[in-house]
């Protein structure tokens, strides 16, 4: 069955010069996610009660895509502080998984490796897949730039947050 398989996936993974818990806080701060959806256009609402991020947290995304409006929903499915989190995400006509793995490499170097896996419910779905397939390399590199900025991002914060000096190593 594995070759009739009707979806897609992406991989990438960057290292980042800050320690692995920080990390973790960073890449867990959700309603700054949101905000940088809602600044994309995208009307994002959180469905849950839930006081803190964990299994259940659940948003609904709408946005516009190639002409049409778009409703995904967002669930939180494993939060395993800090070594990462798994969301899935339903929408009419695809569901996506997205795995944000943590590891430490060293006490103030962390790599964050993101997977996501977009499989199609219908076949209106299935064509748009294989149109995205058609420019998989150009989406991947857009995916992999993404990735590599907001690491960047965040190596960048870490180096200026209160406390830090310049040129300092860990330990100092």
């Amino acid at each position: 069955r594995q070759g009739r398989r009707s979806g897609m996936d992406f991989d990438t993974k960057a290292d980042i010069e800050a320690p692995l818990a920080w990390v973790f806080k960073q890449a867990t701060d959700f309603a700054a996610f949101e905000r940088q959806a809602m600044r994309r256009g995208a009307d994002v609402q959180r469905v849950d009660r839930l006081d803190h991020p964990g299994p259940g947290s659940a948003w609904d995304v709408q946005f516009r895509f190639r002409g049409r409006d778009r409703l995904v929903n967002v669930r939180l499915t494993r939060f395993d502080p800090p070594h990462g989190y798994d969301v899935d995400m339903d929408s009419a006509n695809l569901h996506g998984t997205m795995q944000v793995e943590l590891v430490a490499l060293s006490r103030v170097r962390t790599r964050l490796a993101v997977r996501l896996a977009l499989d199609a419910h219908s076949l209106q779905a299935r064509i748009l897949l294989q149109s995205l397939r058609l420019a998989r390399g150009q989406i991947a590199r857009r995916f992999d730039t993404r990735m590599a900025a907001f690491a960047l991002d965040l190596q960048n914060r870490y180096a200026r947050r209160p406390g830090a000096t310049a040129g300092a190593r860990p330990g100092e």
